[in-house]
Parts: C-alpha cells; sequence; structure tokens
C-alpha cells in the first residue's frame, strides 16, 4: 500500500507539536506533569458500586425523582458563602459570587483529583459539576416570578432575588426563562 509522503510529514509534524505543547507546559507548571501518569487503581467492587450510583442518580433525575435536591442541599451554604466571600467587591460581584462558588467547588476538586490521578474522586466532582448547572437554571429561570423559596444569609426581609438583580442589571430580564432553559 502507497501512503502519500507528504500526509505522512504533515501527522510526524503534528504529533512533534503536540509534544513540545506537552514538554513547554510541564516544564513551566511541573503540576501537569503527573497528567501523563496512570490513573490510581480502582477496585472492580468499587467500579460497580460508582456505576451504580451513577445509574441511579440519572435514572431517578429521567424520572424527575427527588434524589439529586438531597445533594443540591450540600450547595446552599457553598452558594451562600459565595456571597458572603465575594461580598468585598461589590454588590453585583457580591451576587454573581453565589453561583459562582457553587460551581467552582466541585470543579476545583475535579481538577485536584484528576491531578492526584484518582479518578474516582474526579468523576464524582465532574458529575456535581455539571449537576449543579440544573439548580443554577432553575433558579435563573424563576427571575421574574421569584416563586421559588430561597435561603438568605442576613435579614430575610432585605434579600433580593440573585438572577432577577442580575439579569435586571443587566437588561435581560425579560429573557430569564430562555437563559434558565438554556443553562
Amino acid at each position: 500500500m502507497l501512503q502519500n509522503p507528504g500526509v505522512a510529514e504533515s501527522y510526524a509534524r503534528r504529533e512533534l507539536i503536540a509534544m513540545d505543547i506537552s514538554t513547554w507546559l510541564s516544564e513551566r507548571f511541573p503540576v501537569l506533569e503527573n497528567l501523563n501518569a496512570d490513573w490510581e487503581p480502582v477496585s472492580r467492587g468499587a467500579a460497580i458500586a460508582w456505576i451504580a450510583f451513577y445509574v441511579l442518580l440519572v435514572g431517578n433525575a429521567a424520572v424527575r425523582g427527588t434524589w439529586l435536591q438531597w445533594f443540591d442541599l450540600i450547595f446552599v451554604p457553598i452558594h451562600e458563602g459565595g456571597h458572603l466571600l465575594f461580598g468585598y467587591f461589590g454588590k453585583w460581584i457580591m451576587i454573581a459570587g453565589g453561583t459562582f462558588l457553587q460551581l467552582f467547588v466541585p470543579f476545583a476538586l475535579a481538577v485536584y483529583f484528576l491531578l492526584r490521578r484518582q479518578l474516582p474522586g474526579t468523576a464524582f466532582c465532574s458529575f456535581f459539576f455539571f449537576e449543579q448547572f440544573l439548580p443554577a437554571g432553575i433558579y435563573m429561570a424563576d427571575a421574574r416570578s421569584q416563586s421559588l423559596e430561597y435561603v438568605t444569609v442576613g435579614d430575610p426581609e432585605m434579600a433580593e432575588h440573585d438572577w432577577f438583580y442580575l439579569f435586571s442589571h443587566a437588561g435581560w430580564i425579560e429573557h430569564d426563562t430562555q437563559i434558565g432553559g438554556f443553562v
């Protein structure tokens, strides 16, 4: 079988460039060198248990079950803590900081486990990073109607809906349900 020499050279150049980028990144960020290591092994029993866990959660969500809501309660104090943490940077950042921290915590933990090459931790945190877009989208879509019950830090009489404030200031309040549905 004849092979086009130009194509072979192109593949070789791409492979060399990819290798150079990997080397370049590893030299500048030694922590990324770990990404070339193998994943820590997971026992068959643990793998089966984790797979069953995810199948149950996704299956429950598919039939509009409420199991994921229990996990969402873990993120309420993280969300509220984001308001407190980012409160030093002005009102808009403080209000956006709740959802930001709610998404950042599982993302940062997923990166941590990824760098440690621990598959169960990476999968678990990645799963909940993406899962947290569901309650965030529901909260966004509720901006105008404000029919959801929500938790606040401080005086509940002074509280305002995060996404009503953010969308109102951005001029997007009439698109709250569209944005929430997209998220």
